[in-house]
Order: structure tokens, then sequence, then C-alpha cells
């Protein structure tokens, strides 16, 4: 769970992006596109990190967890992720 604690701006932000991991992850043409602007590093990490949330997500939904509870632990798991990327070198 995310803790009351810190910045309840970023907190929603983090709760409000984590709903978007509910439908299947596919790559459209935008994001490859923004993809030849990104670091090989960074595009790998954020493929790779996208495709773990939304299963993480399916797994919670498969052992009948509430939408908002699994969506909860999807913004603390993107939280950890958004951080790795960030001190990614």
């Amino acid at each position: 769970s995310i803790t009351k604690t810190g910045n309840t701006h970023v907190r929603r932000l983090l709760v409000e992006a984590a709903w978007h991991h509910r439908a299947r992850y596919t790559v459209g043409k935008t994001m490859r596109d923004r993809w030849e602007l990104a670091p090989a590093a960074a595009r790998a990490r954020g493929d790779e990190g996208n495709r773990r949330l939304h299963q993480r997500r399916v797994k919670f939904i498969d052992r009948r967890k509430k939408n908002t509870i699994a969506n909860v632990a999807i913004a603390r798991e993107l939280a950890g992720w958004c951080w790795s990327l960030a001190v990614l070198e």
C-alpha cells in the first residue's frame, strides 16, 4: 500500500497513472516514434516495466482482489519503477 506520508499530489498522480495498466499493453505507432528519441537502456526498461506492471495487475485480479486495491499496489510499484528510471545510468 501507499502510506499517507509524502506529497499528496504525487500520490494521486501515481494512482491515476496506475489505472492505465488495466488494458493489455501494446506498443502503438506514437510510442514507437517516441522510442526513437530515447536511449536504448531507457527504452528496454520502459517496455519491460509496462509489461510487468500489467501482468502484476492481472495477477491481482486473478486472485480476486478489488480493482482499487490492485490499483494502489500498482501505483506503489510504479513509484519504485519511476525512481529506478531516474537513477538509471
